[in-house]
């Protein structure tokens, strides 16, 4: 089954591309993804992994709940989704071809908070730069099972009811070590400090 987000996916990466006046070119440099990746993601051709869209995002300056609410959150006319009830029956998830990750975005992409909720299968592993987590402050709050949460250097292990708060930015990766999913809450803002 082709996922319902990835042609959403693919326009709001060449909107928000075209809306910074850059090139294929332009944002590889930025991104550090290469221009026939990013070609074939806006074409719908290819379904971008969590690390190509933790990069673009951060190229961006968006954080990756923001990127896919964008993407989830516009009308055929252009226009954004309305505030109100939201069903889980109604919820895009989008997953990450490369891990089997799974994420729905809880809230719509006005909210002042963004809260997604992920689902990390056994054994799954998931990198991002320090760049994605530059400009945002982010809490995680492990819901079930066990995430073990690399940041920088430290290694935190967390269970559920854990919840960790970020720090400075620093390179970021969330694995699943255990033999059971992980499900937790990514609630984040942008970053207000001076």
């Amino acid at each position: 089954m082709v996922d319902p987000l990835v042609g959403q996916i693919a326009s709001r990466i060449r909107t928000e591309r075209e809306r910074r006046r850059w090139t294929l070119v332009q944002l590889a440099d930025a991104s550090g993804v290469s221009r026939a990746m990013i070609n074939r993601i806006e074409r719908g051709e290819s379904s971008p992994t969590a690390v190509i869209l933790g990069k673009l995002s951060a190229a961006f300056q968006l954080s990756v709940s923001s990127l896919l609410a964008l993407a989830e959150g516009a009308t055929d006319d252009g226009g954004d989704v309305a505030a109100g009830v939201r069903r889980p029956a109604d919820a895009l998830e989008w997953r990450d071809p490369a891990t089997g990750y799974r994420r729905r975005q809880i809230t719509g992409p006005h909210f002042p908070a963004e809260i997604a909720e992920i689902r990390l299968p056994p054994g799954a592993h998931v990198p991002y730069p320090a760049a994605a987590f530059a400009f945002i402050r982010q809490v995680v709050w492990v819901l079930e099972g066990r995430l073990t949460f690399h940041e920088g250097d430290t290694v935190h292990e967390l269970e559920a009811g854990d919840v960790i708060e970020l720090g400075e930015p620093a390179p970021c990766a969330f694995a699943n070590n255990s033999e059971a999913e992980c499900r937790y809450a990514v609630i984040l803002t942008r970053d207000q400090r001076p």
